[in-house]
């Protein structure tokens, strides 16, 4: 794709926004409006953020392109940097070089200094914001489709993102190993996800829960600490694991008591060959206000832990210890 040549080009951009991996994508997208790919070698300069000088960078934006309508200067995580040299940059706002283009990837701006107030005269502050976790379905299936040509339904993007965790990042990479595991299917389903993604976690979750409906509190912890030392991504996808198992109890006990099978029920949740009878051995040792009650908790830790006031080991190692000990 070319890139631009039109007057819409501005000479500085600012990319904000808390998650890395989606201010990296808008970056790239704005990278392919102002450089072609064999330009990029020659006409982009990109030092590391705590390394970057600003006399250097400043060099590069007023030395004339070489092959290519503009060169352009960009600078990751660069809040420190922006602080640091707050006031030259300030200055360059007034008058930037015109064939130069900075671009700043910034956590966030303070709106009320004169950096930011210049910014809209002279340049463009992109904010990408964050994705709000209802949203992440639809953000999964977007990407799927727009990537790589494969539908998700609704079920299973909420599936995905509740085994994977809410990182945008990590939910795109597991969608790229999905679309490849799919091959030549036109659709990524549950099955896939299942498989794919989330039959260890799924498995292990079901073998700790398996424990606590015995009341076995050592086995339960034992093999919590196994699930957690085997997988590092396992601390940001426990939740969710959980949770999925938790709520396919609560499902399975509500068309219990409305008079449905075993058998009618277990397709209904996915329950195949020798996983139906452990499956509804815990259905039947479990009350749904007990599931109510788990469920809560577990959305309580998730909250935790976002905000940084628990890790996930700690976190559900407690909860594990009380529901198997019956605390």
């Amino acid at each position: 794709m070319p890139a631009k040549t039109d007057k819409t080009i501005k000479p500085i951009y600012v990319i904000l926004g808390p998650d890395n991996f989606l201010v990296i994508n808008r970056c790239e997208a704005l990278l392919d409006e102002l450089l072609t790919p064999e330009q990029r070698p020659m006409s982009l300069y990109q030092p590391r953020a705590e390394e970057a000088n600003i006399a250097d960078v400043l060099d590069e934006l007023r030395t004339l392109p070489f092959l290519a309508e503009r060169r352009v200067v960009l600078i990751k995580d660069a809040d420190k940097f922006v602080t640091a040299n707050r006031e030259i940059l300030e200055r360059y706002f007034d008058a930037p070089s015109p064939t130069g283009v900075l671009i700043l990837l910034m956590k966030s701006l303070d709106k009320r200094t004169k950096i930011a107030k210049k910014l809209p005269k002279v340049g463009q502050i992109i904010d990408v914001g964050e994705i709000k976790p209802w949203l992440l379905p639809k953000y999964a299936a977007d990407y799927a489709k727009s990537k790589h040509a494969k539908t998700m339904s609704t079920p299973t993007a909420q599936l995905l993102v509740e085994l994977v965790g809410d990182a945008p990042g990590r939910i795109c990479s597991e969608i790229d190993k999905l679309a490849m595991y799919a091959a030549d299917k036109n659709t990524i389903t549950a099955d896939h996800v299942e498989t794919l993604i989330g039959h260890n976690r799924m498995f292990n979750a079901f073998a700790v829960i398996d424990a606590i409906t015995a009341g076995d509190a050592t086995a339960a912890l034992t093999r919590l600490r196994k699930m957690f030392a085997s997988d590092k991504s396992t601390h940001f996808t426990a939740i969710g694991a959980f949770a999925y198992h938790f709520r396919r109890l609560f499902s399975a006990k509500v068309m219990l008591e409305k008079g449905l099978s075993e058998n009618q029920i277990a397709p209904k949740l996915n329950v195949w060959g020798n996983r139906q009878q452990p499956f509804f051995r815990q259905v039947n040792k479990i009350t749904l206000e007990k599931i109510a009650v788990i469920l809560s908790r577990l959305a309580r830790i998730d909250y935790l832990i976002k905000t940084g006031q628990t890790t996930a080991p700690i976190a559900i190692e407690q909860l594990v210890l009380k529901l198997a000990t019956k605390q």
